[in-house]
């Protein structure tokens, strides 16, 4: 069977080549019985793969299961999954088979496997070595032939380096790998998707294909597209019901695009979903603290360069000014700036033609000491009013009361 053919037994819209790619993978593999791991963003389409490749295997007379295992909770993963022997838990009234013995010959889907806690992926590495696995509850070892079929949204690697997933249970997972890139990477399969979409959506509720002009079509193309393909659909869905006119402008169009929308830019994005993309407040405190250092030293080389090649420039500075400057050189061997308001040098140190070297004084990197002078020139700035030190701080009021109290300032 041709690829073309797979696409339109399986309902897959788009021509190109990263797309392709993917399904010739599937078609190969899927008689043999390695196990695949399939990634790609959320929203991409990857629960349609293991369905070609068992349905093109020898074990597509077999049971076919698909398990999201994100969506089931922590402590019931293993009963599902492997089953579990009557009174092995509280509400375990009766015996239950688990999925790998209800799927034995044919496959199992895993969908999100990199939410699986640690305890049940131990488990699933000795499923895929020897075909071995045990009911909760029991002590007796059953056997199973099963296909595994993997798929996930998470940076398994990464994973892999915070130990929240297996490096031995990942390469026994990954024997085949299936990337399925995301919309922004196939752009040419976009403007196809959308009207697939939209006339699937005027034959649902009986009323005119909507159409976008040049411009909103251009839009559509080059927009981000966080959630793929089922974002595409979604706005298709929107657009149909709500807007009364069959011709869709740009300026109609960009409403249903959220944040950044029409922009071919990618946006920021952390690491997955993974972390939460904020900074902590430790995180953000160091930042400033970095870049105030960075700033006054690049303030010292400034005037290092100014008192060096132009003595004059003192002249008339306010004496607290130049003290401030004086700081900056070696205490032993430079004197800048006289009562007088005139620059001169120490002759028995400073030598003619000698240029001035200036010290370099490292600031205090410790964090208590800045935040505690942070949090004083808030709330000096605000007049002692708490609420509004806190905001300007990005914390809340009791948070400020507690670092008060700590740092024992008085306001």
């Amino acid at each position: 069977m041709t690829i073309q053919d797979i696409k339109q037994r399986f309902g897959i819209i788009g021509s190109s080549a990263a797309l392709d790619r993917a399904i010739d993978i599937a078609r190969q593999v899927a008689p043999t019985d390695l196990s695949v791991l399939i990634t790609g963003e959320s929203g991409t389409g990857k629960e349609v793969f293991p369905q070609i490749i068992h349905q093109f295997s020898t074990r597509k007379h077999g049971q076919y299961i698909a398990v999201n295992c994100g969506a089931i909770p922590e402590g019931t993963i293993d009963s599902e999954l492997f089953g579990h022997e009557k009174g092995s838990f509280t509400g375990a009234h009766e015996a239950r088979k688990g999925y790998f013995e209800v799927a034995n010959g044919g496959t199992i889907f895993l969908d999100e496997v990199g939410e699986l806690p640690l305890a049940t992926q131990a488990r699933l590495l000795r499923v895929l070595e020897a075909g071995e696995y045990i009911r909760v509850g029991s002590s007796k070892v059953q056997k199973t032939d099963v296909r595994v079929v993997a798929a996930t949204n998470v940076n398994l690697p990464t994973a892999i380096e915070k130990g929240k997933f297996r490096e031995d249970l990942y390469y026994r997972l990954n024997t085949v790998p299936v990337y399925l890139p995301p919309l922004r990477e196939r752009k040419e399969d976009i403007y196809l998707l959308f009207r697939k979409f939209a006339a699937d959506f005027a034959a649902k509720y009986r009323m005119p294909v909507i159409k976008l002009d040049p411009e909103a079509e251009q839009m559509l193309i080059n927009y981000y597209w966080h959630g793929n393909v089922r974002q595409l659909k979604n706005i298709a869905e929107q657009i149909s019901i709500i807007e009364k006119s069959r011709e869709i402008p740009a300026d109609t169009f960009i409403k249903y695009l959220p944040q950044q929308a029409g922009s071919s830019l990618p946006m920021v994005k952390s690491e997955s979903n993974s972390m939460s993309g904020d900074m902590s407040e430790r995180d953000l405190l160091y930042k400033v603290l970095f870049d105030m250092k960075k700033d006054l030293t690049d303030l010292k080389k400034v005037v290092h360069n100014i008192v060096q090649y132009n003595q004059g420039a003192l002249v008339g500075l306010p004496n607290d000014d130049v003290q401030l400057i004086n700081k900056m050189y070696d205490e032993e061997g430079t004197v800048l700036h006289d009562t007088n308001s005139y620059p001169v040098h120490n002759p028995q140190i400073i030598q003619p033609g000698k240029a001035i070297q200036p010290i370099v004084i490292e600031e205090s990197l410790s964090l208590a000491d800045k935040e505690k002078d942070m949090i004083i020139r808030a709330l000096s700035k605000y007049k002692g009013k708490r609420k509004n030190a806190a905001k300007e701080l990005g914390i809340s009021e009791r948070t400020l009361y507690r670092k008060i109290n700590e740092y024992n300032i008085k306001e």
